[in-house]
């Protein structure tokens, strides 16, 4: 009990000595001893519990609050302090996330994104201080708040449509997406526009854009929608336009319904995984297919590219096993009137041991090509040291600069990858030391060496030296001759770097175009294999093709343009006046021009018209008089061709006139043709009878009398004049009715007697008219038909020109063609017998 006692003034355990001695009286002397019982660090910290929950919007401000963790030490003293820390996590869960090591606190640090991550898992240490730690996990969910629109994606869209689809057709495929969940995920989508469409909900966001009623190219060929997805507060839209073609009537087809693929996720970017192919059983424009992804997720649209001329579906970007393993694509192939079919492409990415298990190269490459994108992997290493602690902590690394680097797979296995692209025209092989050292002191160290050599691969197309091509070549060549050279070169070596040239396939002409012109495979030189004819062919596109000798060959090609020059080698052609015809024909007249002996200078005769079949400078005409009876009378239009007069006709003047006209074109050197004109100068219906008769006769075949000929030009005039005498009662009864009082013909104007030569002009290679004062001549290409206006003062006898056969002829004289009134008897045109 005194011992207790003692204890308690001693505040702890405390002994009491005594020590007594043999003497008398006895004496004796005391002390008290205290004992101090130090604390051994024997507890670890306690959580009050081993797994925390806390929720928190994915809006919360940084700074937020998560929770706050709270661990007991049943020590005392530095053995009981507490601080608090993350344990071994993620480097993306450290981001977020930050602890106040004194009070256990955790509070946001990064901006949350429930889309990206719905809950995080921290794992927390509680560490004495002796060194004791104590674990325990925190869930922190991250709750979904409605941040972000709904998405349309236009997975496919048929941009032109058929008119005669049925009620229903698929115009577009869509995939809404809100990366939301819960109820600010829900998403509805409708059209905006007046368009005979409608929106179908299909199964897991997807949407079909549909035709809802018949659609008429005639009344729209072009429709514009908007499609609209809502969800609880936000919108998203998206535009399609749809434009109205005829029928196609065929839909492309694929050759497979499912196409399945397995590909290891270390084929380089580029790689052809596979070749999608359909054909459409309809021709031109209605047959050219194009392919698109109907139904793609937008992570996979970041990975696959899709030819849409040829079907093959490459790499955007590399695989990786362990982000995918499984894509699912859907492909439409289109052709240009609409018309669509799908098929299913699975992929399966297949995983590579790229994972390496004291150095030891579990697996490494030999060669590597230098096409390898940056990250191929070249090989798989294990560094291993059966020591422990520090002594097996081991440091790795990559002797030299070179275009590789050294990265940590799993554990303590590494591989070594191409830091960049490789280009084996610089560096054709490596040797890559690796090195690896340990913790020990002096530190051990070990090395591994890796042969590698580069192989060139065809990764250059030929290259033509201009990017186009263009030549003249003169009309009549020679079969054979060289048109020009096109020249390609490849920057690949050996086999990959040898260049071909081809021509395109085409046609020319209904003819294929091998017919026209051929190129020389190794040379590239151009020869034209015919002889070209500007007129029939004037230029002449074609495409050049050069194609390495690679596997697979790479190529390009060129656009050669070949204009055929013009050559004078059309002589010009007279159209008018025609060739004399044969004797006996019965036209022998058909070349003879009128004109009156009145005619002043100037006057038109006639009119010479030619043309000439080539182009340019050598279609250039132009007249002159190469020869004349009367040299001075008559001139011709250096450009126009017209034969008029030169000066007035004088009584000497030969009443027969020939004029020989030379067309000649400007080509070099120039070519010609002649036309020869006869021309009858005469003052008087007589005369001119005199000299057509004349003519007439000399026309005549051989063997047949002129005075035959006369006879029956004798009895024309008679019936003429008796036609006329006929005409002249039945006007006088006429006028006579009218109770006109003037004569028909005046004193001074009696018929035929007196009358100017002005009075004839050709008919049908006769030409004759009578016309007072004022007349006008319209002449066409065919100088044998003319047409006469006569003006209101006309007060003449008048002979009309005879009426084509297939008109009637008039029975008066015709009315002014300008809208003259009418004349009366003593001014109106009178026909003459003769």
């Amino acid at each position: 009990e005194a011992a207790r006692a003692g204890w308690l003034r001693c505040g702890g355990p405390c002994l009491v000595l005594t020590a007594v001695d043999a003497g008398n009286p006895v004496r004796s002397g005391t002390i008290r001893i205290r004992i101090n019982v130090t604390d051994a660090n024997d507890n670890p910290p306690v959580f009050g519990q081993d797994r925390y929950r806390s929720r928190l919007r994915e809006d919360a401000a940084l700074g937020s609050r998560v929770l706050n963790v709270s661990a007991s030490d049943a020590d005392a003293g530095n053995n009981a302090r507490i601080t608090y820390g993350f344990g071994k996590m993620p480097a993306k869960v450290l981001q977020k996330f930050m602890m106040d090591a004194e009070s256990g606190m955790i509070t946001l640090k990064e901006a949350l994104d429930f889309e990206d991550t719905k809950s995080y898992t921290l794992l927390v240490e509680a560490r004495d201080g002796g060194g004791l730690v104590a674990n325990c996990k925190v869930v922190v969910e991250v709750l979904d708040v409605n941040d972000n629109a709904p998405e349309i994606t236009i997975l496919s869209l048929s941009t032109q449509v058929a008119e005669d689809v049925p009620v229903g057709t698929v115009v577009a495929l869509l995939n809404v997406n809100d990366p939301d969940s819960g109820e600010n995920g829900q998403v509805s989508c409708e059209l905006s526009g007046e368009a005979p469409l409608s929106i179908v909900a299909s199964s897991g966001g997807s949407y079909k854009v549909v035709t809802a009623g018949a659609l008429d190219r005639e009344q729209a060929s072009e429709h514009r929608v908007t499609v609209v997805a809502r969800d609880r507060a936000r919108t998203g839209t998206a535009r399609i336009r749809v434009t109205v073609l005829d029928a196609n009537d065929n839909a492309p087809v694929f050759s497979q319904a499912e196409y399945t693929v397995r590909v290891p996720e270390d084929v380089p970017v580029g790689y052809t995984l596979v070749t999608v192919t359909a054909t459409d059983a309809d021709e031109g424009l209605y047959g050219h297919v194009k392919y698109s992804f109907k139904k793609i997720t937008e992570k996979a649209s970041k990975i696959f590219y899709l030819d849409s001329e040829t079907g093959a579906i490459t790499l955007l970007q590399s695989l990786d096993y362990e982000e995918g393993d499984y894509y699912k694509l859907e492909v439409q192939a289109r052709d240009d009137g609409g018309l669509s079919d799908t098929t299913i492409v699975e992929i399966t990415v297949t995983d590579i041991n790229d994972n390496a298990p004291e150095i030891s190269v579990r697996s490494a490459l030999s060669e590597i090509s230098e096409d390898a994108p940056s990250g191929t992997v070249v090989a798989l290493l294990h560094f291993q040291d059966r020591d422990s602690g520090t002594n097996s902590e081991l440091r790795c690394s990559l002797d030299g600069d070179l275009p590789f680097r050294l990265q940590n797979s799993h554990g303590s296995y590494y591989s070594v990858v191409t830091a960049r692209e490789l280009d084996r025209e610089q560096v054709s092989e490596y040797n890559v030391t690796v090195r690896a050292a340990d913790g020990g002191s002096p530190p051990l160290q070990s090395s591994a060496v890796l042969a590698l050599r580069v192989l060139d691969v065809n990764d250059n197309a030929p290259v033509f030296a201009e990017e186009r091509y263009s030549a003249r070549l003169s009309e009549n060549n020679a079969a054979g001759a060289l048109v020009l050279r096109v020249r390609a070169t490849d920057a690949d070596w050996g086999q990959n770097a040898r260049v071909r040239y081809r021509l395109a396939e085409g046609r020319v002409r209904g003819a294929a175009l091998s017919s026209y012109v051929s190129v020389q495979a190794e040379t590239g030189a151009l020869y034209a294999l015919r002889s070209f004819d500007y007129e029939q062919l004037r230029e002449l596109q074609l495409w050049v093709r050069a194609e390495d000798g690679g596997a697979p060959a790479l190529g390009s090609n060129v656009s050669v343009r070949l204009q055929i020059v013009d050559e004078n080698d059309n002589a010009p052609q007279v159209l008018y006046p025609p060739p004399a015809l044969a004797a006996g024909s019965g036209a022998a007249w058909s070349g003879v021009e009128l004109a009156p002996r009145w005619s002043e200078a100037g006057a038109l005769v006639a009119k010479v018209v030619a043309v000439d079949a080539d182009a340019g400078q050598n279609a250039w005409l132009s007249y002159e008089l190469a020869k004349a009876t009367e040299p001075g009378l008559f001139r011709v239009g250096l450009h126009s061709g017209e034969v008029r007069t030169a000066r007035s006709p004088l009584a000497r003047d030969a009443a027969r006139q020939s004029l020989v006209v030379l067309v000649k074109d400007h080509g070099r050197p120039a070519l010609s043709a002649t036309a020869t004109l006869s021309v009858v100068l005469a003052e008087s219906v007589a005369e001119l009878l005199a000299e057509l008769g004349s003519a007439a006769a000399e026309a005549a075949a051989p063997g047949e009398p002129a005075a035959s000929l006369t006879r029956w030009l004798v009895l024309a005039v008679a019936a003429v004049s008796c036609l006329f005498v006929a005409f002249l009662l039945l006007l006088l009864a006429l006028r006579l009715r009218r109770w006109r009082r003037q004569q028909l013909l005046p004193a001074d104007s009696g018929a035929l007697r007196g009358v100017p030569v002005s009075h004839f002009v050709g008919i049908d290679g006769v030409r004759a008219f009578l016309q007072s004062y004022s007349h006008e001549v319209s002449l066409t290409a065919d100088s044998r038909k003319s047409q006469l206006r006569f003006s209101a003062g006309s007060c003449c006898d008048t002979l009309p020109a005879r009426p084509p056969p297939d008109e009637p002829a008039p029975l008066l004289g015709d009315e002014d063609p300008a809208g003259a009134p009418p004349v009366d008897s003593a001014s109106g045109p009178v026909s003459s017998p003769y």
